[in-house]
């Protein structure tokens, strides 16, 4: 998924490679350099998004830990170039699972918005209890 589609924006695709070589590299460490300040995290298991860079940084740089075998399959962009829909697969706790991470940028190349789908059932289960147990207590009280 290296190869970043042509309409991007430049800055969109440019932020999109480091996005894809932190996930091949299991680091995202510098995921603030791509990620405005208030950006809004929208989880396939609860009803209310997360709003903050650090709070998306907690739960991204958690699932990274939760995903086994993770492997982007399709890169879909939006006709404006801001916005990549990035297909998955990985495992949970023995459960598969596919999804897709709906990425939205500005014009500058920062995550605006990121929101997650993920099915079946019994893998977003499986997905919401890992994280449940990791770091479910520290979303629920604001922390991050």
């Amino acid at each position: 998924m290296s190869n970043a589609p042509q309409h991007l924006k430049p800055a969109v695709a440019t932020s999109l490679a480091v996005w894809h070589d932190m996930i091949a590299r299991s680091d995202l460490s510098g995921l603030a350099n791509i990620t405005r300040s208030d950006v809004v995290f929208r989880s396939p298991a609860m009803h209310k998004p997360y709003e903050s860079a650090p709070v998306l940084a907690l739960i991204l740089n958690t699932v990274i830990q939760v995903f086994e075998n993770f492997t982007y399959h399709r890169e879909l962009t939006t006709d404006d170039g801001l916005s990549v829909v990035l297909e998955f697969s990985a495992q949970v706790a023995g459960r598969e699972l596919k999804g897709i991470d709906m990425i939205r940028f500005d014009e500058e190349g920062k995550i605006v918005e990121f929101e997650v789908m993920v099915r079946p059932l019994s893998g977003l289960q499986a997905l919401a209890g890992e994280m449940g147990q990791r770091i479910g207590q520290a979303l629920a009280g604001g922390a991050a």
